[in-house]
């Protein structure tokens, strides 16, 4: 029989709260990639890795949040947990494949193609890794249009991401690009559920392996949020992830023949040079 699948079990605590945290990833990541091309002195591999570990948890948080809304009505739902922790790395993993080639090799023709298509099918496999990671009775099905128009949606979404990341600059510039890459995150995940159905076996309930969402889900979810809550604390004390701009070079104060550096905004600025006989 078909059993009767249910995606907003909490109404839109589920949806909003996923939605937040797929912006509040995006925003961290694309902030500590502008670090990484703001400043040739930094280190640049773990700042983009830090930004692409921001990205892919808080796509991966986004959509275990969404699960937790999901219900069959005949039958319990569970999840295996390897499953779920692989689905973890396929997002960092792929996510990073990609902000790394625009990270180094910008955004030009192919590059952000390349890098759009392989993250984004990246972010595709994690969603359905996800769903592969639920355990009930009976049997899941997709609908093959919907499945593509997800992929397709994925591969839009990263793309627009790392452009983005390398492009965007200024600090609303890139929390206005973090909201619409939450809707895009967020369209993917609904749009790849809106596709699945269930063949329950029997209503008897019977038994399998795996955890109860709550059980497994929430306990789960307490790292990514808290790794993202730690890059923000890195993102909001240092002032060039902040204000997203390079620093400008000291103005020289002469004092005689000799010309010695003064930092912005001392009295240096406004006061002559006094000449001394």
């Amino acid at each position: 029989m078909d059993g009767t699948v249910e995606g907003f079990r909490y109404g839109a605590v589920t949806p909003v709260a996923a939605y937040l945290m797929a912006c509040l990833g995006g925003a961290l990541g694309l902030r500590c990639i502008v670090r990484s091309l703001l400043n040739s002195r930094s280190w640049k591999p773990g700042w983009l890795a830090l930004g692409a570990a921001s990205i892919g948890c808080g796509i991966w948080t986004m959509h275990f949040i969404a699960m937790t809304g999901f219900h069959v009505e005949e039958t319990r739902v569970r999840y295996d947990a390897a499953t779920t922790v692989l689905s973890l790395v396929v997002a960092v993993v792929v996510v990073g494949v990609g902000v790394f080639i625009v990270g180094y090799r910008g955004t030009r023709g192919a590059t952000l193609a390349v890098a759009g298509v392989v993250t984004g099918l990246g972010v595709a496999v994690m969603h359905y890794l996800g769903m592969a990671a639920m355990r009930l009775n009976g049997d899941i099905g997709y609908d093959p249009l919907g499945v593509t128009l997800s992929v397709l949606i994925a591969i839009g979404a990263a793309t627009a991401a790392l452009w983005a990341a390398v492009t965007v600059r200024g600090l609303w510039t890139s929390l206005g690009a973090s909201l619409v890459m939450g809707v895009a995150v967020s369209g993917m995940h609904y749009t790849g559920m809106a596709a699945v159905s269930v063949h329950v076996h029997d209503t008897t309930g019977g038994t399998w392996a795996g955890e109860s969402p709550l059980s497994l889900l929430l306990p789960m979810l307490l790292g990514p949020v808290v790794f993202l809550l730690l890059a923000g604390v890195v993102v909001m004390f240092d002032p060039l992830l902040v204000l997203g701009e390079r620093p400008s070079a000291p103005h020289p104060v002469t004092t005689g023949a000799n010309s010695v550096p003064a930092p912005r905004g001392s009295h240096h600025d406004a006061a002559p040079p006094v000449r001394r006989r």
